[in-house]
């Protein structure tokens, strides 16, 4: 199954679990409140790739109840219970493929959760790309996900991925975080930190654009 046809399939599972999402991830909060502890103090416009229904956004807007956040998402009943939030006012919501929506340009930050291991390695690497030149110069990403533990658990997920994937709703493929490493360092970030989370699995990792010269 190609890139658009997995993304579909991604779409149709979380449109499915509306009515449960939220539930299921109350035990993230600390993991999704972790980004806001992570940004600057000065952030004034934030790209969020894969908001779902906005749980990471409500910490930060306690904090920076000014900032202007533009999200996207595939799925479009994860944005509409975003729409029911007491900041929507202050959100550009799109429904889209990260790989065929434009993310516009100019951000302070770049943030996503739990959104971005469902990408392989060589997938990853052109959605890095996208984020890097959609920042402004001293601009941040941070991205607090899943992480694969071995080398040999990620080349398991990408096994299921690419021969089972038709036998499962949702496969989860985190890269470990030697490549998640690599992968940014490729790209051109600089800067780059780690920070524990509360989960093992996950980590949050944050990356600068540098200026030019």
């Amino acid at each position: 199954m190609n890139l658009q046809g997995r993304n579909q399939k991604q779409r149709e599972f979380f449109n499915s679990k509306i009515d449960t999402y939220d539930d299921d991830h109350s035990e993230f909060m600390k993991t999704k409140e972790a980004i806001t502890e992570n940004l600057e103090e000065n952030v004034e416009r934030i790209l969020d790739l894969g908001a779902g229904t906005g749980l990471e956004l409500i910490s930060l807007f306690e904090k920076y109840p000014n900032v202007k956040v533009t999200v996207i998402d595939i799925s479009e009943n994860m944005l509409e219970k975003l729409k029911t939030r007491s900041f929507a006012d202050q959100v550009t919501i799109i429904c889209g493929d990260f790989f065929e929506t434009d993310f516009g340009k100019d951000y302070d930050a770049v943030i996503s959760t739990s959104a971005l291991h469902h990408f392989k390695q060589v997938e990853k690497a052109i959605l890095y790309k996208k984020i890097f030149d959609c920042l402004k110069e001293d601009g941040y990403f941070i991205n607090c996900d899943r992480i694969a533990l071995t080398d040999e658990f990620q080349e398991a997920q990408l096994y299921l991925l690419e021969n089972e994937i038709d036998k499962h709703k949702h496969i989860d493929t985190p890269i470990t975080l030697g490549n998640e490493l690599y992968l940014l360092k490729e790209t051109g970030f600089k800067l780059i930190t780690l920070n524990d989370v509360d989960k093992e699995e996950y980590k949050l990792i944050k990356a600068m654009k540098p200026r030019r010269g």
